[in-house]
């Protein structure tokens, strides 16, 4: 991915004396970073530990900036504004103009830095675009890039309020921070992480020849074990039970998808379950 790529993202600010305040009792991530490191990866959760958006947070003169995918921005907004209460925050538009780039933009950056989830994804920017976000889909070419290394976009590859947290890859992307006391979810979330309990992950497969369908059941032996969510060429990301894919596999079980045979390709940096624990 040679050519800066815009993103099909939203941006809005968050302005006030009581920005990081505020976002502390929310969000996954420890907002305090950003007195240190330009951009975080975070999360806003259900009570239930339920990932209602993910974004980046990236450090402004007067706040922050939050970059989220176009379609989960209005209901991202509207669900932080619930939260709002007294807190000494606006929560507004940004310059217009702006937008969110992969790589830097020709037309100079307003802000970049390496993906704070994995820099095998490179350099990501804000800087000047023409197009509306609105109007935009994923870059093919970024597509097969976070593929390629076994990275999901949540507004791709899931639907909001379906995977918890550490389902949804946030301790492998520093996206959240065990130490920093309460968060909407926080109460599942270290469950989960204390008793080690997350079994279910999007992780990537490979394949051979056309990719299986969207949202194809993926087998392992008689059981139905999870979902194929984006393809590209010859691997896709699926969210599947890591545990019994790893069980069957020791078995000599093939896995399946849509009549389709699926290798389990898991990173080097996914942190796997203990496929003897199969509760």
């Amino acid at each position: 991915m040679t050519e800066p790529l815009r993103l099909d993202r939203s941006l809005f600010a968050i302005r006030g004396p009581d920005t990081i305040v505020f976002l502390q009792q929310l969000i996954t991530n420890d907002a305090a970073r950003l007195a240190r490191q330009p951009v975080i990866y975070a999360g806003l959760l259900t009570p239930q530990g339920k990932v209602s958006a993910d974004f980046l947070l990236w450090r402004a003169e007067d706040g922050v900036m939050v970059d989220v995918h176009a379609g989960w921005a209005e209901t991202l907004r509207a669900r932080l504004g619930l939260y709002k209460l007294r807190a000494n925050v606006e929560i507004g538009p940004i310059e217009q103009g702006l937008g969110v780039f992969a790589g830097a933009p020709a037309g100079g950056t307003a802000l970049s830095a390496p993906d704070p989830r994995r820099g095998e994804l490179g350099l990501r920017a804000i800087g000047f675009a023409e197009t509306p976000a609105a109007a935009m889909e994923e870059p093919a070419a970024y597509r097969a890039r976070r593929i390629g290394f076994g990275v999901p976009d949540l507004a791709h590859d899931a639907a909001r309020d379906e995977v918890f947290a550490l389902e949804a890859l946030f301790e492998e992307f520093d996206g959240v921070d065990f130490q920093k006391g309460c968060f909407v979810g926080q109460e599942n979330v270290s469950r989960m992480k204390r008793r080690a309990t997350t079994r279910k992950k999007f992780c990537a497969v490979s394949f051979d020849g056309a990719p299986p369908a969207y949202g194809a059941v993926i087998t392992a032996g008689a059981a139905e074990i999870g979902a194929v969510r984006t393809s590209g060429d010859s691997r896709a990301i699926a969210l599947l039970r890591l545990d019994r894919a790893q069980d069957a596999l020791a078995k000599g079980e093939a896995l399946h998808a849509d009549g389709k045979a699926l290798i389990l390709d898991p990173p080097s940096w996914l942190i796997m379950p203990d496929a003897r624990e199969t509760v």
